[in-house]
């Protein structure tokens, strides 16, 4: 169990607490073992950081996303859903939480949703070269069916094209119902990112790259304002 004084002693990249970015609050040893915790500047909300999105000041005072979390400066911190998004740039509070002038770019969104769109496919090509992930339907029922994704590992997350087939996703996600599952990309992106003429299901082992994705993919999904009330990070969807 990590103690009060523990965290004292902890300063990520940032420069926030590992904890709250508020000053003057205490966190209780319970709440540290969840992880590093950031409030939404927009809801006010608690959280682990894994499900938001941390944005800087540039030096011309303009709001850009620190997907990477590596941007010198303060880090404001959204929960990674469309309605948290939008409430900021209603309400000014990138200014707020700054405690300056900002300039909200009008693309802002639009921006976001494509980063985080090549990041996700970025990762998912990476993974495939790697060899920690396996495309075609019958690789991926056989990596199911063996809890073994070629020599990388078990499986961990399912990417189905948007586009495929209700009847060959539901007999795929049924080998694993409770595997969490990427649909956000057609099969024509999946293709573009794997390097192949076609992709419709795809398998990825667990690991870095698979987290990584799956973390994206929910901050996407919620960018996008897809369902309300959807998974958390890792659990970008279950069909």
């Amino acid at each position: 169990m990590v103690g009060l004084s523990d965290r004292n002693e902890q300063t990520p990249a940032d420069g926030e607490p590992d904890g709250l970015a508020a000053e003057g609050e205490t966190l209780l040893p319970a709440d540290l073992e969840k992880g590093p915790l950031r409030r939404c500047i927009a809801t006010g909300t608690v959280q682990p950081k894994d499900g938001m999105i941390r944005f800087v000041v540039s030096p011309d005072g303009e709001i850009v996303p620190d997907l990477e979390e590596r941007l010198p400066g303060r880090g404001l911190w959204l929960s990674g859903d469309k309605a948290a998004f939008t409430k900021a740039i209603a309400k000014n509070m990138f200014a707020k939480a700054a405690r300056r002038a900002v300039r909200v770019p009008p693309d802002l969104a639009e921006r976001l949703e494509k980063l985080l769109e090549r990041r996700c496919l970025d990762a998912f090509g990476l993974a495939r070269r790697a060899g920690q992930a396996l495309a075609g339907y019958e690789k991926v029922r056989e990596a199911l069916k063996t809890n073994q994704v070629g020599r990388a590992g078990p499986p961990y997350l399912l990417v189905e094209a948007s586009d495929g087939s209700p009847d060959q996703r539901g007999k795929i996600t049924a080998l694993a119902p409770d595997m969490p599952v990427v649909d956000l990309f057609d099969a024509a992106a999946m293709a573009a990112a794997l390097g192949r003429e076609n992709a419709v299901h795809a398998v990825v082992a667990r690991g870095k790259l698979a987290k990584g994705l799956a973390r994206d993919s929910a901050r996407l999904k919620g960018i996008k304002g897809f369902v309300a009330g959807s998974p958390p990070a890792g659990h970008v969807s279950n069909v």
